[in-house]
């Protein structure tokens, strides 16, 4: 009887407390070192002008090796849009049951309000010219997600606007009032800036599902 109530807190010990296999920790330091990299590209755009700024310089400020930043990423550029996909995928999180027009703009509102606390919080402000830089790759990045779902959601469709198009517009629209807000330190809260983008995007997004 012992031996079996023995085994039975051992299982469960185990259970509990799983040592950490070499993958997991692995996955760890890669996720660790590529947000050490992520966070030290955007502290060099904030003081001086993104073309400027050299992979070396990356390297020296998250202590990170070169021929690990190129076994994960090919230029500062991808390093960027890297950071974007993680920031959008951390982001989104809605109920299933939420209509397709619903789904291809939920990333406005979080995103928004992940933009803002930063704005508040991080340091100096960027310069006009490395907030173009990261806004045109946001758009790119943004443009291939929602293609992306635009490409499922509308599988059975005969909407005769190509999908690419209009991806490239729900993206470009936020990115215009993004910089509208951003630009013209326009005092709206994040929710009053994705009114507008979802004002400007949603007519277009129904007309495709509701014709």
């Amino acid at each position: 009887m012992k031996n079996t109530q023995a085994r039975h807190v051992r299982n469960r010990t185990s259970s509990t407390h799983r040592p950490e296999t070499p993958a997991r920790s692995r996955d760890r330091r890669v996720q660790k070192t590529k947000a050490s990299l992520h966070t030290a590209l955007i502290g060099l755009a904030r003081e001086k002008p993104y073309p400027s700024i050299v992979v070396k310089e990356i390297l020296d400020r998250a202590n990170v090796g070169r021929s690990t930043f190129y076994t994960h990423f090919r230029d500062k550029d991808d390093l960027l849009e890297s950071g974007i996909y993680d920031v959008l995928r951390s982001l989104q999180d809605l109920p299933r049951r939420s209509s397709a027009p619903e789904r291809l703009v939920a990333f406005s509102l979080p995103l928004l309000r992940h933009i803002d606390e930063h704005r508040r919080t991080a340091g100096p402000r960027m310069g006009r010219e490395g907030r173009a830089t990261m806004h045109a790759h946001m758009e790119d990045v943004l443009t291939t997600v929602i293609a992306d779902q635009l490409a499922t959601a509308m599988r059975v469709s005969r909407a005769e606007t190509p999908m690419d198009l209009v991806a490239r517009y729900v993206a470009s629209t936020f990115v215009l009032v993004l910089n509208q807000w951003v630009e013209n330190d326009t005092e709206w809260t994040p929710a009053e800036a994705d009114a507008r983008f979802r004002a400007l995007a949603m007519p277009t997004l129904n007309s495709l599902f509701n014709p």
